[in-house]
């Protein structure tokens, strides 16, 4: 396919970087050392190894460690360096005219301990601070720029659902069925890493699930598991043969030029029985009511209420997004360069929707022994509500025998 990657545009960082600068001003921090690597490529341009500080005010420094000519190739920023060793970044911001910060801010939420003791001798009379809310923050409001990565994303989505129907027969595989979808979204430009920020946490591409195992839960902040291929990966698709008349979970993510899309559907062969076909539509149903309530200044917490109260009115209190006492406390997330961003629709979250927010929606009933049915689209945040990024038909596909 046609190379889509393109450098972000200067005027984009420049206008990231200067929300951060706005933060960190707020914060009195003298300046912010990102090293975290896709808040490192958010507001550098580029995903080599280095480090990037923003002072409070003036230019940013970009320090790379590895690849410096690449690097160079892919910011547009105006100050670009090779550099050696973490343990010279003083010296180097000394060198550009950077007073030593006596309060520094770093990605405390993922940030190793060993490293965090390893800057703190470095950088030995400064405090450092935690300023990832603040970065988290100001990434969950995209811009047009980053709008329209994620429809291209969602796009794609749709593409890969709409394959499904061609490669999905009796008797194949979960695994097998997964590997031949997969590498269709590899051929459509693909980038095979899906990006978390949650320690412990991790996906390739996406769960592909049939029947009972699809309701097997797993360690992963999802309301799907699936036995996987070995304990060790502990979720996703595994050897379970898929059969007629069962729901087919695909619940995929399509990350294109960084930016993701969260896509989920159902496929059944043959059909389904009227009880799951049900549970179903209950699962649209809440999703239409969200989508015109999810509006700019609405908290991200009063949507989860208000999904586990439709759920509950419609008979499906015990089985919405997961059973028993371990099922998951939230009903969407944010999406962008990751797939757990905010802002979270769950319990007790405070955060009001901004427009151009990017939410993925996923309402889903798992029924033990049977299988998982349920939906879920990225959605942009409007003035009117949520508008479906996603097109693709949201009932069952179903596929004949």
């Amino acid at each position: 396919m046609k190379d889509i990657k393109t450098n972000i545009p200067l005027t984009e960082l420049q206008t990231r970087l200067t929300k951060l600068q706005k933060a960190l001003a707020a914060k009195e921090m003298d300046g912010a050392l990102i090293v975290q690597k896709t808040d490192f490529f958010y507001f550098s341009g580029t995903s080599q190894q280095g480090w990037l500080y923003v002072p409070v005010e003036g230019k940013p420094l970009l320090m790379i460690f590895k690849e410096y000519d690449r690097a160079c190739e892919d910011s547009p920023l105006a100050d670009i360096i090779s550099l050696v060793s973490n343990k010279k970044i003083p010296e180097c911001l000394a060198s550009f005219g950077y007073a030593p910060p006596v309060s520094l801010g770093m990605e405390l939420d993922v940030l190793p301990a060993n490293l965090y003791f390893q800057y703190s001798s470095i950088f030995k009379d400064a405090e450092i601070g935690d300023v990832s809310t603040e970065i988290r923050l100001i990434r969950a409001v995209k811009s047009p720029y980053e709008i329209e990565k994620i429809r291209l994303a969602t796009s794609f989505s749709d593409k890969v659902a709409a394959r499904v129907p061609e490669l999905l027969i009796p008797g194949k595989t979960e695994v097998e069925l997964a590997g031949e979808l997969e590498g269709y979204a590899r051929s459509l430009g693909h980038q095979g890493i899906v990006r978390m920020r949650m320690w412990g946490s991790e996906l390739f591409y996406g769960h592909l699930m049939s029947g009972s195992d699809a309701a097997v839960p797993s360690y992963l902040a999802s309301p799907t598991g699936g036995k996987g291929v070995s304990s060790l990966v502990g979720q996703g698709a595994g050897f379970k043969k898929i059969q007629a008349n069962e729901p087919v979970l695909v619940d995929y993510v399509f990350a294109l030029d960084g930016y993701i899309s969260d896509h989920a559907r159902i496929f059944a062969i043959g059909g389904l029985s009227d009880n799951l076909l049900a549970a179903h539509e209950a699962m649209l149903e809440i999703q239409a009511a969200v989508k015109v309530e999810a509006k700019p200044g609405v908290l991200s917490g009063e949507l989860y209420d208000l999904m586990i109260s439709l759920a509950a009115s419609k008979g499906y209190e015990d089985h919405f997004m997961g059973v028993g006492d371990r099922r998951i406390r939230f009903t969407g997330h944010g999406v962008g360069l990751e797939l757990d961003e905010f802002p979270f629709i769950a319990k007790g979250q405070r955060l009001p929707l901004e427009k151009g927010m990017i939410i993925a929606l996923e309402p889903k009933t798992i029924f033990p022994g049977k299988g998982v049915v349920g939906i879920e689209n990225t959605h942009l945040v409007t003035d009117n509500g949520l508008e479906s990024l996603t097109k693709f038909p949201d009932q069952v596909a179903i596929v004949p025998v």
